[in-house]
C-alpha cells in the first residue's frame, strides 16, 4: 500500500480503500459533518458509520457537501443488534440508506452476533439475520456484506448455512489485542479483517514500547499503529475529530515497520489497550 487510494480486493472482486475514517462517538450534526468533511478533504475516500452510532444523516450531509462523486466513496454502515433476524433487517437497511441518503451501500456489516442464551437459538438467530444480508446482497443494494465481532464460535456456525461468504469481519485489533484466532480463520476463509480501535482508544499513546519506536521512525505513536494493521494486512479505521491527527492518521505510507520492530509490537502483554467488549459478555 503506497496511498490511500489504494486497496484491499475482497472476496468478491469489490476494491476497498485501505484505510477507512471511523466515525464512532463523533456527535451527529456539525461535528460528524466537518470530521467526514475533512477526512475525504484530506484524501481519504472510506467512510465507516453505523445506525448505532445516531450520525448517519451526518456522515451523508458531508459526503454531499464535499463535491467528490458517490462513485469514489467507499461507505460502510452496521446493523444494530435489536433488528436482527431477516424481516428487521431489511427494514433496518432501508431506514439507514433513507438516513443516509444513498442509492446503495458499498459495505453492510452485522455489527455484533447474537450470543446470549442457548447456543441452538443464537446460531439460528444469526443465520436468520445473515439471510436477510444475503438478500439486500443479491439485490444489488450493498455491493459487500460482512460481519463484526465474530469469534470462530459464531463464525463456523454461519458458515456453515450461508450462501454467500462475508467479505469483512471487523474486529477490536490492535497492538496488544490481536484476537489471532479470528484473524487466522478469516484469513483461511478469504474474508479481510477491519480492525476497529486500531490505535486502543488512544491508551497505545504512551506505551513504552510504541513511544520507542514513534522515536526510532520519527513517525507518532498513532502512526505507528497504523502502519502495525497495514503490515499485517489488516484494514485499519482510525477516528478522530481534529484536522491534524485526521491528517496524521492517514499519513503512514512513507515508511515501513522492520520485521523485528512488528515483533515487538506483536509481543505486547495481551490485552493491553483492550476497549474491554466481548461479544460474549456485551450487554447492548
Amino acid at each position: 500500500m503506497k496511498s490511500l487510494k489504494d486497496g484491499f480486493t475482497l472476496n468478491n472482486g469489490v476494491k476497498i480503500p485501505c484505510v477507512g475514517f471511523g466515525t464512532w462517538r463523533l456527535q451527529e450534526g456539525d461535528e460528524v459533518i466537518s470530521s467526514v468533511q475533512k477526512a475525504i478533504e484530506l484524501g481519504y475516500r472510506h467512510i465507516d458509520t453505523a445506525a448505532a452510532y445516531g450520525n448517519e444523516g451526518g456522515v451523508g450531509e458531508a459526503m454531499r457537501r464535499s463535491g467528490v462523486p458517490r462513485e469514489e466513496l467507499f461507505i460502510t454502515s452496521k446493523l444494530w443488534n435489536s433488528e436482527r433476524g431477516y424481516e428487521k433487517s431489511l427494514a433496518a437497511f432501508d431506514l439507514t440508506l433513507k438516513t443516509l441518503a444513498l442509492d446503495y451501500l458499498d459495505l453492510y456489516l452485522v455489527h455484533w452476533p447474537a450470543a446470549k442464551g442457548p447456543k441452538a437459538e443464537w446460531e439460528a438467530l444469526n443465520a436468520d439475520t445473515w439471510r436477510g444480508m444475503e438478500h439486500l446482497y443479491k439485490e444489488g443494494r450493498v455491493k459487500a456484506i460482512g460481519i463484526s465481532n465474530f469469534m470462530p464460535h459464531h463464525l463456523n456456525p454461519l458458515l456453515s448455512k450461508a450462501e454467500v461468504v462475508p467479505a469483512v469481519n471487523q474486529i477490536e485489533f490492535h497492538p496488544g489485542y490481536l484476537q489471532w484466532e479470528a484473524v487466522e480463520l478469516c484469513r483461511e476463509k478469504n474474508i479481510l479483517i477491519e480492525a476497529w480501535s486500531p490505535l486502543g482508544k488512544g491508551v497505545l499513546f504512551s506505551n513504552e514500547t510504541v513511544l520507542a519506536l514513534a522515536k526510532k521512525y520519527g513517525k507518532t505513536p498513532a502512526q505507528v499503529c497504523v502502519k502495525w494493521s497495514l503490515q499485517h494486512g489488516v484494514l485499519p479505521l482510525p477516528k478522530s475529530a481534529t484536522p491534524a491527527r485526521i491528517a496524521e492518521n492517514a499519513n503512514v505510507f512513507d515508511f515501513d515497520l522492520s520485521t523485528d520492530d512488528m515483533a515487538l509490537l506483536d509481543a505486547l502483554p495481551d490485552k493491553t489497550a483492550w476497549g474491554g467488549e466481548h461479544p460474549d459478555t456485551v450487554d447492548f
